[in-house]
């Protein structure tokens, strides 16, 4: 799950916003609340915020157009779980929600080639993840 960061090409945004859109329609088929989508700090960015019953849920969501680059899930990085972690405690903060119950879920979409893209959520996907 954990690969090495990709550099991001121009062509690549469009595939990530098909991929946010269909990840929140399939997120709100399965029962979620959509809060926030792209909450952008000076830390960084974190795709989806939503409620999944009572509890907080930051999601990553990775699409890929095909298995060339891997599966989606591999572009979860270390640093990429820290950065979103840092943005989720600013967001806990600035909203007075310290003690609220959260998790960090991922969201992978693959295109492919067929007419349904799959969809996968891995809750709970990581822990808060401190450190540079």
């Amino acid at each position: 799950m954990f690969g090495k960061p990709k550099k991001v090409k121009a062509d690549n945004l469009s595939v990530g916003i098909l991929g946010e859109k269909l990840a929140r329609q399939h997120l709100k088929k399965q029962g979620y609340r959509i809060i926030a989508k792209n909450y952008r700090t000076a830390l960084g960015e974190i795709d989806i915020i939503a409620e999944d019953d009572k509890t907080l849920v930051f999601i990553e969501v990775k699409t890929r157009r095909d298995r060339s680059c891997g599966h989606p899930l591999e572009a979860v990085t270390p640093a990429k779980c820290r950065q979103i972690s840092k943005v989720a405690l600013l967001y806990l903060a600035e909203n007075k929600m310290e003690n609220r119950e959260a998790r960090f879920d991922v969201v992978a979409v693959s295109l492919g080639a067929g007419d349904k893209p799959e969809m996968e959520i891995v809750q709970n996907a990581f822990e808060l993840c401190y450190g540079a």
